[in-house]
């Protein structure tokens, strides 16, 4: 059987916690598949068009942003969004997903990551009120949402390690349909989105692939993967 290459867009660093994860997280959940994987790197300042991403049936934006190539990663995740490919972004990956969707869908050419452009008056990634850097939070899913769904549950606890997340101003404009909430943490801020009409948009702030460093099989990495493979 010919393996499902999933592309992991970012800049990989084996310092990483999340980059240590990720190649692990989907072997396990492959494993329990019963189907082949082959993660490829593809660094973003090698991301100038579709060419360089038409080989992978699935894209997982990964951690530790900003990226060398922030144009880069937004491309990967328009590419998704538009080809209809399997899409998942996990931390970094959530914050320029909310970014490519406000400047791709919205038109709001001059969206931005404060982290990137302090004085933007369109930052929709801003810092967090509370840092979660190696941190482990509760989450509530939303009922009926892919992320409830590939959890079996409306709960979990999952780690971070993040400084900026979704600007709350920005709430309303950029999660009223058809990117909506998937989930919160205990206060009600987003910690999880996805796309409808999509076969599976999805993006959370928290790092669900550190589950694998532990041996266990990352719910939401088994889900992105059987929706690759279906």
């Amino acid at each position: 059987m010919t393996p499902l290459r999933v592309g992991l867009i970012g800049d990989h660093d084996p310092a990483v916690t999340a980059h240590r994860a990720i190649p692990r997280a989907l072997a396990l959940a492959a494993a329990r598949i019963g189907i082949p994987v082959e993660p490829v790197w593809v660094p973003t300042e090698e991301i100038h068009g579709a060419a360089r991403l038409a080989g992978f049936p699935a894209l997982w934006c990964v951690p530790a942003s900003p990226y060398r190539s922030t144009e880069g990663a937004l491309l990967a995740i328009r590419f998704a969004r538009e080809q209809g490919r399997p899409f998942l972004g996990t931390c970094g990956g959530f914050q320029h997903a909310l970014l490519e969707y406000a400047r791709g869908v919205l038109g709001w050419e001059d969206a931005a990551h404060r982290e990137l452009s302090p004085d933007s008056p369109r930052a929709v990634i801003a810092p967090l009120s509370c840092g979660l850097v190696e941190v482990e939070g509760a989450i509530r899913l939303v009922p009926g949402s892919r992320l409830a769904r590939a959890y079996g549950a409306l709960q979990a606890r999952e780690g971070y390690h993040c400084n900026y997340g979704l600007n709350p101003a920005f709430r309303e404009a950029l999660l009223s349909g058809p990117l909506c909430v998937a989930a919160e943490d205990a206060a009600g801020d987003v910690r999880g989105v996805e796309l409808d009409g999509h076969p599976f948009f999805v993006a959370t702030l928290f790092q669900p692939e550190r589950a694998a460093l532990q041996g266990r099989v990352p719910p939401l990495a088994e889900a992105f993967l059987r929706s690759a493979g279906a």
